[in-house]
């Protein structure tokens, strides 16, 4: 059975979930209309596709009331496109949302009309306040737990939400302070611009929250981008990226102060695609007057915005409360482990050691355990000179969320020792170097207490619940069932050795009993 264009009824991958159907978000921005089909509708997103058209739907709205009709022309062009792809990735529902022009011009029906017909969805078209709600809901899907205030910046329009431990406070906040709007407000002019954005923020109740700061939207998201590259920070992703408040501001005030010489002369400018590198002042503009208005102490930036937001509001509440670090971790044993069971073993077995040795977790550091025993054996596949390094990369930069960048650190680096050995010498040192220096440490021991299991397990379910550690006399002991004594040999001993030298323990040895 074949489709109109000639493909398999279910092009669905051995290496895709079972039993979801693909869903989609089209996304009309004012400044770009943007499709994301993600593998199912899941607390832990996974984007199948993800495509952008720069269309400035924005652009002259704030003073013709009007989308002009060649940004149309270019949206629906774009959106033809978007319509065959979810037609050929066989996209079980479609969900299209509009902002901020759609929602302010006169012209948007014929629009909203033909996108319709095009997508053979409905259009929603959010109120600023939905918009925020939505952009919250984004920020807490990636960062369970947030607190503090959310500011989604588009093309049109700022939308503001605080929120207290992962609760959304009501009144939810929209501003006309979106990059398009400023640019064509402020006459070009992005110092005039930053004089604006702080008059029409007086009214703002949300920002006066404090506390940190949770940037969303694209401008924000290559502001982000410049900070990491002209900081030679190693990680060049934006999800759960922290920085000082001051910092960022810093960099604000030299972005805008140098825009006057032109689109190419502000620093990192090059960094930045060329259909939003004129807007970067405006986002640096808003960026800056916000902190100072909130006095907040620090930025953290989301990659998950209104979309993701969207699909999370979507799930019912126990979905909602489910861990994405987990659930994403789960996926990829799932779909990478050559026995996914095993890690269960393995959870355990870590955990008995930390016992014997009275090392307390907090309820943090157990979840990151946890989640390095799920991602334990996604390197198998590898060629065994490489198999370290390919593991520790689809960790260090793979699409997990609910998790920072000293979290990613650490579970990088607990494969690092698990492939490569407690000396390893990973090319992403640098990466590794993100977690402090006791994660680092923990990182070390759950990645050599790995090297112990392993090599008894044969990453089989089954044969490490029957084994415990037990501490005795300053003498770390690993204690065989009878009739897997036979495990007991040199290399096993030098495992247990290196075990205990990371753990501080000089003398090891295995019994059987």
């Amino acid at each position: 059975m074949t489709t109109l264009w000639g493909l398999d009824a279910d092009p669905t991958a051995q290496g895709r979930i079972k039993g979801g159907k693909p869903v989609a978000v089209l996304d009309i921005g004012s400044n770009s209309v943007r499709l994301v089909v993600y593998e199912r509708l899941a607390r832990a997103l996974t984007p199948l596709y993800n495509e952008k058209a720069s269309c400035s739907l924005g652009r002259g709205v704030a003073q013709t009331g009007l989308i002009a009709y060649d940004n149309i022309d270019r949206a629906l062009t774009a959106i033809q496109r978007f319509a065959l792809v979810s037609e050929l990735m066989q996209v079980g529902e479609t969900h299209v949302l509009a902002t901020s022009a759609v929602r302010e011009a006169a012209n948007a029906a014929g629009f909203v009309s033909a996108v319709e017909t095009t997508m053979k969805a409905p259009v929603r078209v959010l109120s600023g306040a939905e918009e925020a709600h939505f952009a919250a809901l984004g920020a807490l899907s990636g960062m369970p737990g947030f607190s503090g205030v959310v500011g989604d910046l588009g093309g049109g329009s700022l939308e503001l939400s605080a929120m207290a431990r992962g609760a959304e406070a009501p009144g939810g906040e929209t501003h006309e302070l979106g990059v398009i709007r400023l640019q064509d407000d402020s006459g070009g002019s992005a110092e005039q611009a930053q004089a604006i954005v702080r008059a029409r923020l007086k009214t703002s109740a949300a920002v006066k929250a404090g506390g940190t700061f949770c940037a969303i939207g694209g401008t924000w998201r290559s502001l982000a981008k410049i900070h990491q590259v002209l900081s030679n920070y190693p990680l060049h992703m934006i999800q759960h990226y922290r920085v000082r408040a001051a910092d960022i501001m810093t960099l604000c005030t030299e972005i805008i102060e140098g825009s006057k010489g032109g689109p190419k002369a502000y620093p990192g400018a090059s960094e930045v695609s060329s259909s939003r590198r004129d807007q970067i002042p405006y986002g640096a503009a808003v960026l800056v007057e916000v902190l100072k208005a909130g006095a907040f102490e620090d930025v953290v930036f989301s990659a998950l915005g209104v979309r993701e937001g969207y699909l999370y509001g979507l799930l019912d509440p126990a979905e909602q409360d489910l861990d994405p670090l987990m659930e994403a971790a789960e996926e990829m044993n799932l779909l990478r482990a050559r026995a996914p069971d095993h890690a269960r073993d393995l959870i355990g077995f870590t955990k008995g050691l930390l016992d014997t040795l009275g090392l307390a977790e907090t309820p943090e550091e157990t979840r990151l355990r946890e989640a390095a025993c799920l991602l334990s054996d996604i390197g198998w596949r590898g060629h065994p000179d490489y198999r370290g390094e390919q593991a520790v990369d689809l960790v260090a930069y793979g699409s997990l969320t609910g998790v920072d960048h000293p979290g990613r650190a650490f579970l990088a680096e607990v494969l690092a020792v698990r492939y490569m050995g407690i000396k390893q010498k990973s090319q992403n040192q640098a990466v590794l170097a993100l977690s402090s220096p006791a994660l680092s440490q923990r990182a070390k021991l759950i990645g050599a207490a790995y090297r112990v299991a392993y090599p008894m397990s044969a990453a089989m379910p089954g044969i490490l619940p029957r084994i415990r550690f037990s501490a005795d006399k300053g003498r770390l002991q690993l204690h065989l069932p009878l009739d897997l004594a036979f495990l007991d040999g040199e290399h096993l001993s030098g495992r247990l050795d290196q075990l205990g030298t990371v753990a501080g323990i000089k003398a090891t040895d295995v019994r059987a009993d």
